[in-house]
């Protein structure tokens, strides 16, 4: 890129381009920890910088890709095959807060947590939380329709955007969707953006959608001997007709690993444990706790603990909260997946890890969205232990299987990226992956817009 690099500073800024080794390495990796070095990062600051910089990279044929902050877990944000990182950093700012009716404009490189905290601010909600949220980015979050504990009762993010604003691949910008709570002129564009893992465009601001803000909010944590028991007392709550706002579970791993880790009271040697919370009412809520206290008696629930302060909550969460970086006590190196199966099944599928983890003799941690079917599988290992690598991978493969053999779907928040591109043709049929290629190659003919992700799979090795 030494002949193009002149080029794109004209059009971002000498000092907002960067081809230095230190430079590069930062913008390598994500958080799957593999490492593929661009040539370079630029930073542009408004729709018409990248709108020139798409155009630039056409007649060139240099590679784009867009980059929020980095928090990914499927490597949609990394150069596999060189070219130019797009870090959407200087899109940060809030542009309104409609209050009157319930919308917010907003740039994407906004941090979702810092936003959320500025609309509870006026009373209003956005429900949307990955884990991340003190440090990912909206656009990141809506290039990957990003989900979090919220979603059994609030859905996804792709529920929470109205429409935006985007630059095709070939330099055209595009406003897509409404602003009010009906439209149905033309195609949905928007949807069609959302989840699209910054392969169809960039985007450059968001409309969003908020919610009033609940009056009160309630945290129980329920100990069980049985990770089944659990399992069965998530499908009864949702057959009961109650909606907590999450439901969040725990294996006998997670627990003792946390436990480990904290030193906060976790009962090391129990089954699992769920994390419910309500929201509503001041009477809604507590007419749910009792329900829910009785139900997760009913399924054997050996300690129930509901907190009553804001202070208490959040020391509940953080075991929640702790069980990603305790992880690493079992292992230098992790493969983190997140399936779906429906709620009805998570009985099956909680058994059928189970005994995967008891047939290959791997350590697989389970915890994640009980309430709306998700689960984090995780297996700790060394990768320099060729053996237990291959082990584990053949798991995966096996995992990915049963979950669809179960009506379920192999991701449900973290994307597809490079890491699960090459199972995405277990779950889709040809037709399918043939129309979502025709729709890639009207939007970016040359493909040069982040190369190598969803149904391609990656031809690139990583840099070590």
């Amino acid at each position: 890129m030494t002949s193009i690099l002149p080029k794109i500073q004209a059009i971002v800024g000498r000092e907002h381009v960067t081809t230095a080794p230190e430079d590069l390495l930062c913008y390598a990796y994500d958080a799957t920890n593999r490492h593929f070095r661009p040539d370079a990062v630029a930073f542009p600051a408004n729709t018409q910088e990248v709108s020139d910089i798409m155009r630039l990279a056409n007649e060139y044929r240099f590679f784009v890709v867009p980059r929020g902050a980095g928090t990914g877990m499927t490597g949609g944000a990394l150069a596999v095959q060189g070219g130019l990182v797009l870090a959407m950093t200087r899109f940060s700012r809030i542009l309104a807060i409609d209050t009157d009716n319930l919308v917010a404009e907003v740039e994407p490189g906004v941090l979702t947590g810092h936003f959320q905290e500025v609309v509870e601010g006026k009373g209003l909600f956005y429900p949307p939380d990955p884990s991340s949220a003190p440090y990912c980015t909206l656009g990141g979050n809506v290039a990957e329709c990003a989900g979090g504990p919220r979603a059994v009762k609030y859905g996804v993010t792709r529920d929470y955007v109205l429409g935006l604003e985007a630059v095709l691949p070939t330099g055209e910008v595009i406003r897509t969707g409404v602003r009010t709570a009906k439209g149905v002129v033309g195609y949905d564009l928007t949807r069609l953006m959302v989840g699209s893992e910054g392969t169809l465009g960039v985007i450059t601001k968001l409309v969003l959608r908020l919610l009033p803000l609940p009056e009160m909010v309630r945290t129980m944590s329920v100990v069980f001997n049985r990770i089944q028991d659990a399992a069965r007392t998530v499908c009864e709550i949702i057959r009961s007709g109650i909606v907590p706002r999450t439901i969040e579970y725990m294996d006998h791993a997670a627990i003792r690993c946390v436990e480990d880790y904290l030193k906060i009271g976790l009962p090391p040697e129990a089954g699992a444990m769920l994390l419910i919370e309500v929201d509503g009412s001041r009477s809604a809520v507590d007419t749910a706790v009792l329900d829910l206290t009785e139900i997760c008696k009913a399924f054997g629930a050996r300690q129930i603990q509901a907190a009553g302060s804001a202070q208490e909550a959040k020391s509940l969460w953080r075991a929640r909260q702790a069980i990603s970086p305790a992880l690493f006590r079992f292992g230098p190196d992790k493969i983190n997946e997140d399936i779906v199966v429906p709620r009805s099944r998570i009985p099956d599928m909680v058994e059928w890890i189970d005994a995967l983890r008891r047939r290959t003799g791997l350590t697989i941690v389970t915890f994640g969205h009980a309430g709306d079917g998700n689960i984090h599988f995780n297996i700790m290992l060394d990768r320099r232990d060729q053996e237990a690598l291959e082990k584990a991978e053949s798991a995966v493969e096996e995992l990915f299987a049963q979950t669809i053999a179960l009506g379920g779907t192999i991701s449900g928040e973290h994307g597809v990226g490079i890491t699960k591109a090459p199972y995405v043709g277990m779950e889709m049929g040809g037709a399918e992956l043939a129309l979502m290629k025709r729709i890639k190659t009207a939007f970016d003919p040359n493909g040069i817009l982040n190369p190598g992700k969803i149904f391609y799979g990656s031809d690139a090795d990583p840099i070590t």
